[in-house]
């Protein structure tokens, strides 16, 4: 899912995002959101979060999780 639309992201959600230090390198880091940084609706380089462990980064995947039976 689209991790550039704030909308589609939630606190609770597991996300995959870019930290300030690995933007160039491109490394994910995988988290829960705690907190939605960025306020506009949508932002070309991804959504800013606040991962539960604190760590801050733009999301560039959301994992959705697979229902189980």
């Amino acid at each position: 899912m689209n991790g550039t639309i704030r909308a589609n992201i939630k606190p609770g959600a597991r996300v995959k995002i870019v930290l300030k230090k690995d933007q160039k390198k491109g490394t994910l880091t995988e988290g829960i959101v705690k907190d939605l940084l960025t306020s506009v609706p949508k932002h070309h380089r991804g959504i800013k979060v606040r991962l539960e462990d604190g760590q801050i980064g733009r999301v560039q995947e959301i994992i959705e999780e697979e229902d189980s039976l």
